[in-house]
């Protein structure tokens, strides 16, 4: 096979299986459903492998593979891009990908929808592929839409819940909003640069960068600023910054492996990876890093909170998911666009780990999501109680371990950065270290120390007489699921422990990135006093690891985990007198900051209030009153004159002729 055809194979192999499956799959046995797909992605997991391998030894591929669409002077073309970045993000989403695959047939095996559910998330592998592998803004624009789209399917899969289908239709909604200024964003592109090539576009960004343009009125606007900024709108949507985050707590209504598919490394890290790609671009105003920077900070900050405050296992994660995601903004508006790509692939490992880890509990409490209901599972989940505590022990940031190397280096990008909000992006990020720490420890010792709740749940259940489907039966104990659903958090555990170790030194001081991210260090130079630093001071991961024993950002994991153990093992009064004392500040945080009341009172409220006075007025007024029952009125009148002329006496009629004639001969006949 030649380079060109293994770059084809990666995302059409998970396409076809998509197709295979989706169209066949109630024809064919349930179990070839996951065979082929499984197949598809393990297929394109090796080759992506193989690239990466090659992509690390030769130079960057970039070619059409076939133009799509000339109009005028414009070409459309699909084609591929294959340098360290995409190859790196290629062997992210296929291995993710897998591993969800795999654990889907343990967790679905129940369900009528079982070939359905894996001909979509092979879709959505095949979409997220076609994204990070583009080499043009209309190749990327269609991943985008197209990761949208399966993402809407997946998260109303069980589509017979009115919540799930709230939910993917929120999705939805809100991603249009970030797509419409994405959009936007690659319309400026077109129309001032004259391609939607990503090499054509970059090379000519620098005499583009004083060039100012009318936006509204006389006002002018810096070209590059309103570009960077329009395309980062986009990745608010998709990669959840405030305001347009809202979506994604929601979006647990779906089945839990596709909230790993989704919040691990595929959907939600798009917009990172998007500007990551546009470095070349962002580096030129500054401006749009600030605002970058400023999202990121109080994404990373404020959702945090909100995860201290949830009870359901998946929403706690959720909101971890939206804090890194702030994390990894951050890191890209100080211009560390490669601790940003080397913390959303750590990220990826963990995240997916304790995404999975929270769906085996949810299976061994027979779907019962209240972690107050939980208690002591350690004793009868042994596999998913260490995978699930080396997840969040990478996810707080704990020396050695991977989620440590990139966190840290966020932390030091934001000190060492002086642009607009850096200030406030510090902080941020170093609270966010405590609070992070608090919420995940909380649901840790929730879930699997402590006492075993869910007896007195059972009890309580058995004198009422309700229904046990969403719970333990009086008789059961909790239990580990099966090998199909252990392997994948054994395999996602190992890089959640080592990935970080291995890889922060070619990632961020090596060569890695070399030619593929664009940093203006005189500007910008956070990323040169982090290399400064590892040289001098840290000169090895183990040094780092060592160093940090000393630093705040570990006194403040630490303390979280500390706080937690002491809230919730010894003392779990003190919580609940907390929340009792301060129930103002805890009734903004179970309103979300009041973000979707405000979506529900003025923009869903608003569109409809605007829809219902168009109907009244445009339809029922205008059209059906004005237009058809106005006409047809006007008629009837005009028909009910008409009527008394025509009395059947013929005197009349000869009158009616007289009159006629000697009208004609007094307006038409000249003199």
């Amino acid at each position: 096979m030649t380079m060109q055809q293994i770059y084809l194979a990666i995302p059409l192999l998970p396409l076809l299986a998509a197709i295979l499956v989706g169209l066949f799959g109630k024809l064919m046995p349930r179990s070839m459903a996951h065979v082929l797909t499984i197949a598809g992605v393990a297929v394109s997991f090796a080759l992506s492998l193989y690239v990466l391998k090659n992509a690390l030894v030769s130079e960057p591929y970039n070619a059409t593979v076939y133009s799509w669409l000339k109009s005028g002077n414009f070409t459309f073309e699909i084609g591929f891009l294959i340098d360290r970045l995409s190859a790196m993000m290629m062997v992210v989403v296929t291995f993710v990908s897998l591993m969800v695959h795999i654990y889907t047939i343990g967790y679905m095996h129940e369900d009528q929808g079982y070939a359905r559910f894996f001909s979509y998330i092979s879709l959505f592998t095949f979409a997220m592929l076609m994204l990070v592998m583009s080499n043009n803004f209309m190749q990327l624009f269609f991943g985008w839409e197209a990761v949208g789209l399966v993402s809407y399917l997946l998260i109303g899969f069980w589509y017979t819940r009115p919540t799930a289908i709230y939910a993917n239709l929120k999705a939805f909604l809100v991603n249009r909003v970030g797509d419409f200024g994405f959009l936007l964003g690659i319309g400026l592109v077109l129309f001032h640069f004259g391609s939607l090539d990503y090499a054509a576009v970059f090379s000519v960004a620098p005499q583009m960068a004083d060039v100012q343009i009318n936006l509204i009125g006389n006002t002018q606007w810096s070209l590059m600023t309103a570009t960077c900024i329009l395309l980062f709108i986009g990745a608010m949507g998709k990669s959840a910054q405030v305001p347009l985050h809202v979506w994604l707590p929601d979006s647990m209504e779906g089945p839990t492996p596709i909230s790993a598919l989704i919040h691990a490394a595929t959907m939600v890290t798009a917009g990172i990876f998007m500007v990551a790609r546009m470095s070349p671009l962002f580096e030129l105003s500054t401006t749009a890093l600030s605002f970058v920077l400023i999202i990121g900070s109080i994404t990373a900050l404020f959702m945090g909170f909100l995860g201290i405050i949830q009870n359901d296992i998946k929403r706690v994660v959720a909101y971890s998911t939206l804090s890194q995601l702030g994390y990894m903004t951050v890191a890209l508006g100080v211009s560390a666009y490669s601790v940003a790509i080397f913390h959303l692939m750590t990220h990826a490992f963990f995240k997916a780990l304790l995404f999975l880890g929270a769906g085996a509990v949810i299976m061994g409490m027979h779907h019962d999501q209240d972690i107050r209901n939980m208690g002591n599972l350690k004793k009868y989940m042994p596999v998913t109680w260490i995978t699930s505590l080396i997840g969040s022990l990478a996810l707080i940031g704990t020396p050695f371990l991977s989620g440590f190397y990139s966190k840290d280096s966020i932390i030091e990008a934001a000190k060492a950065s002086h642009i607009t909000g850096s200030g406030f992006a510090y902080f941020a990020v170093l609270a966010g270290v405590f609070v992070t720490a608090f919420y995940s420890f909380r649901m840790y010792f929730l879930v699997f120390h402590g006492e075993e709740k869910w007896r007195s749940v059972q009890h309580d259940a058995h004198h009422d007489d309700h229904d046990h489907h969403h719970g333990l039966a009086p008789t059961d104990n909790p239990h580990e699921p099966g090998w199909v659903v252990k392997l994948p958090l054994i395999l996602l555990a190992i890089p959640s422990l080592a990935i970080g170790y291995i890889a922060i030194e070619p990632m961020l001081f090596g060569d890695f990135f070399k030619g593929v991210i664009t940093v203006d260090y005189a500007i910008h130079p956070a990323m040169k006093e982090l290399t400064h630093h590892w040289h001098t001071i840290y000169q090895s991961a183990n040094g780092m690891a060592l160093h940090s024993l000393a630093t705040l950002p570990f006194i403040l994991a630490a303390s979280g985990v500390f706080t937690a153990w002491f809230f919730y093992m010894k003392r779990p009064d003190i919580p609940a007198s907390i929340q009792t004392k301060f129930s103002n500040i805890n009734k903004v945080l179970e309103n979300k900051y009041g973000f979707d009341s405000f979506n529900e009172r003025v923009f869903a409220f608003g569109s409809r209030m605007i829809g219902e006075k168009l109907w009244q007025i445009g339809d029922v007024k205008i059209i059906d009153g004005g237009m058809v029952n106005g006409t047809a009125n006007l008629i009837g009148k005009l028909s009910g004159i008409v009527r008394k002329l025509q009395t059947g006496l013929i005197y009349h009629y000869a009158f009616a002729m007289i009159i006629g004639v000697f009208l004609l001969l007094t307006f038409f006949t000249k003199v």
